[in-house]
């Protein structure tokens, strides 16, 4: 029975294949209809895909449009979609935001009144463009990966380019009312990158909540209306459609799309290298591994050598499948909830910004201000600004030099600092986001010694031998 289901799925999956190795269409047009099987058993990593059309362009590679079936990594059901594909890299997909789930097949119209259409089991709808009645005569996959529903004048009726995900093509424009979103795996943050009328940002979103991690602004204050990529970089313009400044790509090779990962947050721009036959990254926007948001699970620091340590010594320090914040969570007041406290961590700073913040305020009142919220999870306090900014998520702390007048304070259950007064927990503290960095640096410290020794020892054995 193992093997039959095996073997079925197989079939399934080479219909598909088969079926992408067919003659590219040049577009499809109204009364087209695709359909592809899905596996009768649950079959996990399992990826059904038929290409339908491929643009030509000068520039490979090419883009091409692919209706896609996968199996869900959380569950055990398939999702449908539509997708662009630029080479091997996926720049487009319907399902970006909000999948469609079904079992038994996956089918893609475009209906003879010109509305495209995914379809499953009972003629059930997931997702459609929304452009019955328009005079849409044909889909078709323009040279610059944009997928456009047109009528017989190639006017634009429907176009991807108006719903970006996470990848921003060569030739795209976004502006305030757009953003790209990545959505990491097994979270329930996600990131973002957003034009906002002085700056391009992004964003960790986290409930209500959004935080910036990074930012890049024009200089003299100068508004921004929209960004487009071009063969140099992101650029960026006014109203009056002047380019007012650049992210520039330190390579003579244009960037082919700009892409929000869904693992890190890390923006970059990317070109193809044709030697290599693959993607690389041109710029980054954080190069710095502690810069990110997410380099530590919740409730971890990120050490001054790029390790991520457990806030409670309580928890492992190290190691795959780190878990830092055990079984505190959000929400931490009502019936039922643990009583928590506030402790203070020095020598650390967060790289997530923009949260609400109070001024000319003591620590003290700041540790009140978190301690009295229900939804505040931690705070950080300059002492230098008299400045409180107040955080729904520990996440995205960094170990930094001492001296930085920041105070990280994170709600704890009560009793997790023991019976240790200020100065105790502050010295604990200090241990904790050291003790990776010491290890480290013993490491080095030995090796370099262990060096110089056998490097005198050859040289006393060479003179004795010359002698």
């Amino acid at each position: 029975m193992i093997n039959h289901r095996r073997h079925r799925c197989h079939l399934v999956f080479l219909a598909a294949i088969l079926l992408s190795l067919g003659p590219s269409e040049a577009d499809i047009r109204t009364g087209y209809q695709v359909t592809i099987a899905i596996p009768p058993a649950y079959n996990p990593g399992f990826v059904g895909r038929a290409y339908l059309m491929e643009a030509d362009g000068a520039a490979l590679p090419n883009f091409k449009v692919a209706l896609s079936v996968e199996a869900s990594s959380g569950g055990r059901n398939y999702s449908c979609s539509l997708e662009v594909f630029l080479g091997d890299v996926k720049v487009w997909n319907s399902g970006h935001s909000s999948r469609f789930y079904l079992a038994d097949r996956c089918a893609l119209e475009l209906t003879t009144d010109g509305d495209m259409q995914l379809k499953g089991p009972d003629e059930r709808v997931g997702w459609r463009s929304g452009t019955s009645g328009q005079a849409v005569e044909r889909l078709q996959i323009q040279s610059t990966g944009n997928l456009a529903l047109v009528d017989a004048s190639d006017r634009i009726k429907w176009q991807s380019f108006n719903f970006p995900t996470d990848v921003m093509l060569w030739g795209q424009r976004l502006s305030g009312a757009t953003r790209l979103t990545s959505y990491p795996a097994n979270s329930t943050s996600f990131y973002s990158f957003e034009i906002e009328h002085d700056r391009v940002a992004l964003y960790l979103n986290h409930g209500s909540s959004k935080y910036s991690y990074w930012d890049f602004a024009p200089s003299l204050s100068r508004n921004i209306t929209f960004v487009k990529l071009g063969t140099k970089g992101l650029e960026l313009f006014n109203y009056e459609y002047k380019k007012i400044a650049r992210i520039t790509a330190p390579r003579s090779e244009p960037p082919r799309f700009l892409a929000l990962d869904n693992r890190t947050g890390n923006m970059g721009l990317y070109y193809y290298s044709p030697g290599e036959a693959k993607f690389a990254a041109s710029f980054l926007a954080l190069n710095a591994t502690c810069d990110l948001p997410m380099s530590c699970p919740p409730y971890g620091i990120c050490t001054l050598s790029s390790a991520c340590s457990c806030i409670r010594l309580t928890r492992k320090l190290d190691g795959p499948g780190l878990d830092c914040g055990g079984a505190i969570s959000g929400g931490f007041c009502g019936a039922g909830r643990p009583a928590m406290e506030m402790m203070e961590l020095d020598g650390v700073d967060s790289v997530i910004k923009d949260g609400p913040r109070r001024a000319n305020i003591s620590k003290e009142e700041c540790t009140s201000l978190c301690s009295g919220d229900c939804d505040c999870a931690a705070a950080l306090y300059s002492s230098d600004l008299r400045e409180c900014y107040i955080y729904g998520i520990v996440i995205g702390i960094k170990q930094v030099e001492r001296g930085s007048g920041l105070s990280y304070l994170v709600k704890v259950p009560k009793g997790s600092r023991g019976r240790r007064g200020r100065s105790g927990l502050k010295r604990w503290a200090l241990v904790l986001v050291g003790v990776v960095d010491g290890l480290v640096l013993a490491a080095v410290v030995g090796g370099l010694m262990y060096y110089l020794i056998r490097k005198r020892r050859k040289r006393v054995s060479g003179a004795r031998n010359g002698s």
